[in-house]
């Protein structure tokens, strides 16, 4: 049940989201036991970041939510792979991109709760 919401600076064509969005559906299998099977993505394009106060240079933000609990190894690779995603796909650098992590005991779904 992971989630990743990802919002970035700059304005994205329908092919640079398509990109990302199936890079990020493979990237996610580096938590054991999820999969895109059930990964939720939201790409918000054209948003007003700044980074060390200016917002002259692209930028990225993901927060990644994932039921249960967000073990540090796995975590550290994801990131990795999110900023390869964002430099490969989007021309990002990885010193522009941040990534937050978020382990959720309720998790709802499908009109029940895990």
């Amino acid at each position: 049940m992971p989630f990743i919401n990802v919002y970035v600076s700059k304005d994205l064509n329908n092919q640079e989201i398509t990109a990302v969005k199936s890079r990020l559906g493979k990237a996610i299998s580096v938590f054991p036991g999820k999969s895109e099977s059930y990964l939720m993505v939201n790409i918000t394009p054209k948003c007003n970041l700044f980074f060390g106060g200016k917002n002259d240079k692209d930028c990225a933000v993901a927060e990644v939510k994932l039921f249960g609990g967000v073990v540090p190894q796995y975590s550290e690779k994801f990131t990795e792979e999110f900023c390869k995603i964002m430099q490969e796909e989007l021309k990002i650098a990885g010193d522009k991109t941040y990534v937050t992590y978020q382990g959720i005991e309720n998790w709802g779904f499908n009109g029940r709760n895990f």
